[in-house]
């Protein structure tokens, strides 16, 4: 199949098949998916990108919201339903399975010591996905200190992120980074 000639084929081959890798979610599947929208196909820049994280993640709903936005400045609204649906169509007809393979195994031990395998490499796969998307943002040393504090606020404070959020808003409206 050849993908360059029908970008909707594109969008739907490249989230179908990431859709089945994406584990602990779509934000796992941040770095696949910068590295094929941006370096491979060359769908958004770097700075697109990184705008369109930030706003799928700023907006209310699914994490998947980024599929959405990627498709949609890549193809226009159909582009947008085509990647939504390939991104979750797939992993909801596999968790459908899973869940009914599941059910008829209760009591048994191997489901268990799966869930427990999967559980270190969803949190490096959104790791990976936190440098990534600091990697695109970052474009210089002020950003980059900024993220760092950012990180470490929200990882040690005690107060909604939400705050950190408006900081790093205000910093940007002001023109710092």
């Amino acid at each position: 199949m050849n993908l360059n000639t029908n970008p909707i084929w594109a969008l739907i081959w490249t989230f179908g098949l990431m859709s089945l890798f994406a584990v602990g979610g779509a934000n796992a599947a941040i770095p696949e998916m910068h590295r094929i929208a941006v370096d491979v196909r060359h769908w958004l820049t770097d700075k697109q990108f990184a705008d369109v994280f930030a706003i799928s993640q700023l907006a209310p709903g699914p994490n998947v919201l980024i599929v959405t936005l990627i498709g949609y400045v890549f193809a226009g609204f159909s582009g947008a339903f085509a990647a939504t649906l390939s991104m979750c169509l797939p992993t909801a007809v596999l968790a459908y399975g899973v869940s009914r393979l599941l059910r008829g195994s209760r009591g048994a031990r191997w489901p268990a010591l799966i869930q427990t395998a999967l559980v270190p490499l969803s949190i490096g796969l959104m790791g990976a996905s936190a440098l990534i998307v600091a990697q695109a943002a970052d474009r210089n040393i002020v950003a980059m200190l900024l993220t760092a504090v950012a990180a470490a606020l929200a990882f040690t404070a005690r107060f909604n992120p939400l705050w950190i959020l408006v900081a790093g808003g205000c910093l940007g409206f002001a023109g710092v980074i």
